[in-house]
């Protein structure tokens, strides 16, 4: 089990890991995950993810050209944040590390995953076109491992 913080203790209550699972892996809001750039400053990028629950991994397609991919394949520490911005807040947060995948056979299918999730279907067009750059190879997945969830539910009182 990874280690559950409660980011809030003040206001409302933090998510116990059955909770954490369900949010992560039904939640179609983007991530913003926090890498470090050349020059020491940090760089936030929103992107769509895919939630493993049996090993508390977070995985995100994206290009092999990115910012976000380049600045991992120098530094691996990373943040992450999912959170609804709509009341009653609640969100998960945490700081990990990045691993970066380039073998196309593992790529494809957890890419398959993060398209339905947020698309519907590998049928749609956007899901078909970002497919082609995973197939092509100009398309990685980054594995987050994160140390700890920090989380936060503002639809119950403390």
């Amino acid at each position: 089990m990874t280690k559950i913080i409660n980011a809030s203790p003040e206001f409302g209550k933090s998510l116990t890991e059955q909770e954490i699972n369900d949010f992560l892996a039904s939640s179609k809001l983007n991530i913003h995950l926090g890498t470090i750039d050349d020059n020491g400053y940090p760089n936030v990028h929103p992107t769509w993810y895919y939630f493993d629950s049996t090993n508390k991994k977070i995985y995100i397609e994206t290009s092999k050209l990115s910012k976000k991919t380049d600045n991992l394949r120098k530094n691996k520490n990373l943040y992450f944040c999912i959170d609804d911005p709509n009341p009653p807040y609640k969100g998960v947060k945490g700081r990990g590390t990045g691993r970066i995948h380039d073998d196309i056979n593992h790529n494809i299918l957890i890419a398959e995953k993060i398209m339905t999730k947020y698309l519907g279907s590998m049928q749609h067009s956007m899901a078909q076109k970002l497919m082609s750059f995973v197939k092509n190879g100009d398309s990685v997945i980054i594995e987050i491992s994160p140390m700890y969830f920090s989380t936060w539910d503002y639809s119950v009182s403390s």
